[in-house]
C-alpha cells in the first residue's frame, strides 16, 4: 500500500484545484488572536450570525445537574432518520452554535436528520475542562432522549476544527461511561496534540489558543485535553477531512493512524491545495468535501441508514463495544471565518 500524499488524494478532485486557488489568491490570510486583548477586540468586531430559515429552536438541556444550551434544527417536511450532535469551531475561544445555523439547516434538509448544536463555554473565561463537560452533557442528553424526543436511535457527531477535538473527547468520555450510543463521527481538521510534544504539535506551539484553553493545567498530554494521547479503542467509525495545506495536516494524519491502530474504522479524506477551515469557504473543493461528508453521513444517520440500503452504503456497527481492548500557523484560527 502506497501512503504518499499523492496517493491519498482522489484524482477526481484535481480539476477543482484551479478554482480554489483563484479564491485564495484574492483572500487575505487570517490569523488568530495573540493575546487576551486581541481576542476581546476580535469578539467585539464579530458580526451577528445570519439566522437560518426556518430558525433553530433554542433549548436548555440538563443531565446529572449540569445544563447546556442547544440549537436544534429539524428537517423540513419529513421525519428525521437520525440526529447529529454538531460542535462548532473557533479555537475553543471563538464561535457559537448560532454561527453554524446556515450550514446545519442545509445539512438537516439534505440528509433528513435533526441537528443539535451545542453552545459550549469558551476559553479563557472557562478553560478546560469546561468545554468537554458541556459537550459531554449534550451527548448524554441525546443518548437518553433521542428516541423519545426525535423518534430515532441513530446518532452521529460532527466537529469542525476545535469542535473535532471536542468530538473525540466527547466520544471518549461516553466510552469510559460504558455508553456506545453514537454510530459515526465526522472530524474536520481537528487539533489533537495541545502539548507541543509531538512534531505535529510543535508546529502550533506558540498559538495563544493553547494557553487560553489549557488554562492552569500542568499536563497538557492529558487525553481529555490532547486526545492524540488517549486510548482510542471502542470508538465508532470516523471520517477525517483535512486539507493538504492545513497546518494541522500532520496532526490529522497521526490521529488517523492512531485510530486505525486502535481498531477503529477510519476513512481519511485529503483535499488538495486546501488550507485550514476550507470546508466553510466558497470554493469548488469545499463543495466537493461537503458532498463527501453528506454522502458518508447518509450511510449512518441519513436515509441510506435504513436496512434496505445498508448493502450499498458504508456499514456501521449497530452498537460497538466501547470498552478498551507547511503553512504559517498564524493563519490557523481566523481561516475558519
Amino acid at each position: 500500500m502506497k501512503l504518499g500524499l499523492t496517493q491519498l488524494i482522489d484524482s477526481r478532485l484535481l480539476p477543482l484545484v484551479e478554482g480554489s486557488r483563484a479564491f485564495y489568491a484574492k483572500r487575505a490570510a487570517g490569523r488568530g488572536p495573540d493575546s487576551w486583548e486581541e481576542l476581546r477586540a476580535v469578539r467585539a468586531d464579530l458580526v451577528a450570525a445570519t439566522p437560518s430559515q426556518p430558525p433553530a429552536v433554542e433549548e436548555l438541556v440538563s443531565v446529572d445537574g449540569r445544563s447546556v444550551p442547544l440549537r436544534i434544527h429539524l428537517p423540513v417536511g419529513r421525519t428525521a432518520t437520525g440526529v447529529l450532535l454538531e460542535i462548532h469551531g473557533g479555537g475553543f475561544y471563538l464561535g457559537s452554535a448560532a454561527s453554524s445555523d446556515i450550514r446545519n439547516r442545509e445539512l438537516a434538509d439534505a440528509l433528513g436528520v435533526a441537528i443539535t448544536s451545542v453552545d459550549y463555554r469558551l476559553a479563557p473565561e472557562h478553560p478546560w475542562p469546561a468545554a468537554p463537560e458541556d459537550c459531554e452533557t449534550a451527548a448524554l442528553w441525546l443518548a437518553d432522549k433521542a428516541s423519545s424526543r426525535f423518534g430515532v436511535t441513530r446518532l452521529g457527531i460532527l466537529g469542525f476544527s476545535a469542535g473535532a477535538t471536542l468530538a473525540v473527547t466527547t466520544l471518549l468520555r461516553l466510552r469510559d461511561r460504558g455508553i456506545s450510543a453514537f454510530d459515526a463521527a465526522v472530524l474536520q481538521f481537528g487539533t489533537y496534540d495541545l502539548s507541543a510534544h509531538t512534531p505535529a504539535g510543535r508546529l502550533i506551539a506558540d498559538e495563544y489558543f493553547l494557553d487560553a484553553y489549557a488554562g492552569a493545567t500542568s499536563d497538557r498530554t492529558h487525553p481529555d485535553l490532547s486526545p492524540i494521547y488517549a486510548d482510542l479503542r471502542g470508538l465508532p467509525p470516523v471520517l477525517i477531512v483535512v486539507g493538504e495545506l492545513d497546518i494541522l495536516l500532520q496532526d490529522n494524519l497521526a490521529m488517523a493512524a492512531r485510530l486505525s491502530a486502535a481498531g477503529v474504522e477510519v476513512d481519511l479524506r485529503l483535499y488538495p491545495d486546501s488550507p485550514h477551515g476550507f470546508t466553510a469557504h466558497p470554493t469548488p473543493m469545499a463543495r466537493a468535501a461537503v458532498d463527501d461528508i453528506n454522502a458518508w453521513l447518509n450511510g449512518y444517520v441519513g436515509s441510506s441508514s435504513n436496512d434496505a440500503a445498508k448493502d450499498a452504503a458504508p456499514t456501521p456497527s449497530t452498537r460497538h463495544d466501547p470498552r478498551p481492548a507547511g503553512p504559517d500557523a498564524r493563519n490557523l484560527l481566523l481561516s475558519e471565518r
